[in-house]
């Protein structure tokens, strides 16, 4: 009960001022908060000056966040020949082709990231929309259509995250947890900021970055004064 009155304080507090933070102080104020008993995950949303209809404008890449997202993923590969050895000394969760493919039709176990090597590409192309609307597809924009399966898997297992913007022209992101320490998460938070920027659009002017925001998984939100970055 004393958890959602400080988080009702703190929305009316927000609603009143609309500021936006240095993305430190944002940092410091979401750890303050606390609204959840479990280990909350930190996320951002980048609203971006984009015109997502346009596809020469969509913004799409990838990067390895230094302290990564502290989060287990669930990795699947599909592969053939000396790679499937490979794939499964450098831990992926599940290496195969029918059998891997029947098991993501029934749903049986849900992964968080697909690679897959190109000769697989024809089966795993059936698979797009399963593994389209979950932004697991695998992409060779996001080396997750790769020959070299051990980079990949160790670059998933370091923190390699990828993003994409939404039809409205966010991209949502997570970029550590809650118990990452302060520098952790400000140093994770200008890797995805910087990957972003370096992936703008030739065509596009002016602002890009119209809006940044972070939150917890149960927290509000607060606004980043990106100017400032």
């Amino acid at each position: 009960m004393k958890e959602k009155s400080k988080k009702k304080q703190f929305n009316q507090k927000k609603k009143k001022k609309k500021k936006n933070y240095k993305i430190n102080k944002a940092i410091e104020i979401l750890k303050k908060i606390k609204p959840a008993n479990f280990i909350e995950s930190i996320d951002v949303a980048f609203n971006l000056n984009i015109n997502p209809k346009k596809s020469e404008q969509n913004v799409r890449g990838s990067v390895i966040l230094p302290h990564g997202t502290g989060k287990k993923i669930k990795i699947a590969v599909f592969t053939t020949g000396k790679n499937i050895k490979i794939a499964q000394s450098y831990g992926a969760d599940f290496v195969g082709m029918e059998d891997l493919a029947n098991i993501i039709k029934k749903q049986k176990i849900k992964f968080d990231l697909i690679i897959a090597s190109p000769e697989a590409m024809e089966l795993v192309g059936k698979l797009g929309p399963i593994l389209g609307p979950r932004g697991i597809m695998p992409n060779p924009k996001f080396g997750t259509v790769t020959k070299n399966i051990k980079k990949s898997i160790k670059d998933a297992r370091k923190g390699k995250i990828n993003y994409k913007n939404d039809k409205n022209g966010i991209i949502h992101s997570n970029f550590g947890k809650i118990n990452f320490s302060n520098k952790n998460l400000y140093e994770n938070f200008l890797a995805l900021y910087h990957s972003i920027k370096q992936s703008k659009p030739a065509q596009l002017k002016g602002i890009y970055y119209k809006k940044i925001s972070i939150s917890t998984t149960m927290g509000p939100g607060i606004n980043i004064d990106h100017l400032s970055l």
